[in-house]
């Protein structure tokens, strides 16, 4: 007698089986799809904050910025009118010592001394409170050099743009400098402005800055916009152990190649061997010709400003981005 089999079922238990695990796994793949997104979202909020914060520390120093700089002009108008005034009375005073001593002159030199006593006490107080540079650095750029060279791009771009904005910054960055003891100007490829100097100190005089001042006003030798030729021809020719020097590069593009291998390169002649540390500081200032002229090329200013930024990190200075051409 033949047994008969019972028909298989279009869906036995193996089918539902392997039909559930494959809707499990589709559910923890969502899962941690969306696990992963919120992951990544709260990765770039501290990113976010961070800059905001910055972006407020930012504003706050320059709001004290320009606190301290009106204190610091109402300090100096003080102390000159007091300078006057103590000259003044040094002049009577001596008038009055000239003439024949008598009650009456006697009465006259002891109130102008004592006039004199209380304006140089009101003059050392004044200077007391007079708001002190720590570390020596203003505007957070360290000024502790004996030494300053400016590496000043002199393309086409910056002399038909900037350049009324290149001799102000330079006009400022000489006067945190009081005296120094050498001055040199060559632009981005290491020529000088100076060819009777090169090699050689500027000597630092109110003549000699007029003369640096008023020759950068047509000084337009060729440039290719990278900085990478005048910084090593400057460390080359100046550096020694005994001199604090600082460059200060100025320039608002950079056409040349890799940015890293910029950075490698100026690490190589700019650091001390057996300390680690540079040896000159580079300070960067970068003028936003490109961001602003009709037909300006962002993307080679952008290039500049990172480089810059890194140069400057790297080689114990400053990067100052400006915002107009004013």
């Amino acid at each position: 007698m033949k047994l008969k089999r019972r028909p298989t079922p279009e869906i036995s238990i193996s089918f539902l089986d392997v039909i559930s695990c494959g809707f499990g796994a589709i559910v923890l793949l969502l899962l941690i799809a969306r696990t992963a997104e919120y992951s990544a979202l709260e990765e770039g909020e501290p990113e976010q904050q961070s800059v905001a914060a910055l972006q407020e520390q930012l504003f706050a120093l320059r709001g004290e910025t320009k606190i301290l700089n009106r204190e610091l002009v109402s300090k100096q108008e003080q102390l000159s009118d007091l300078r006057q005034r103590i000259a003044r009375l040094r002049e009577e005073l001596a008038s009055v010592n000239r003439k024949q001593r008598t009650p009456v002159d006697t009465t006259e030199r002891d109130r102008l001394e004592l006039a004199l006593q209380i304006l140089q006490e009101e003059m050392r107080r004044l200077l007391a409170d007079r708001p002190r540079v720590e570390n020596q650095v203003i505007g957070g750029i360290p000024v502790d050099s004996e030494y300053i060279i400016f590496i000043v791009d002199t393309s086409g771009s910056m002399f038909d743009f900037a350049w009324p904005r290149v001799r102000r910054e330079m006009i400022n960055i000489l006067d945190i400098y009081p005296k120094v003891k050498g001055i040199q100007i060559m632009n981005d490829m290491g020529d000088y402005m100076f060819s009777g100097y090169r090699g050689k100190w500027i000597p630092d005089t109110p003549g000699r800055r007029k003369a640096i001042i008023n020759r950068l006003a047509s000084w337009n030798p060729f440039s290719n916009s990278s900085p990478v030729e005048g910084i090593q021809r400057a460390i080359r020719a100046f550096y020694a152990p005994d001199k604090k020097i600082s460059l200060y590069v100025f320039g608002d593009d950079f056409t040349g190649g890799s940015i890293r291998q910029v950075l490698a390169t100026v690490d190589r002649i700019n650091t001390a061997r057996r300390k680690g540390s540079p040896l000159v500081r580079i300070h960067t200032i970068g003028f936003p010709v490109h961001f602003l002229v009709p037909g300006g090329r962002a993307e080679t200013a952008t290039r500049f400003a990172a480089l810059m930024r890194q140069l400057s990190y790297r080689n114990g200075g400053t990067f100052v981005g400006l915002n107009s051409l004013n």
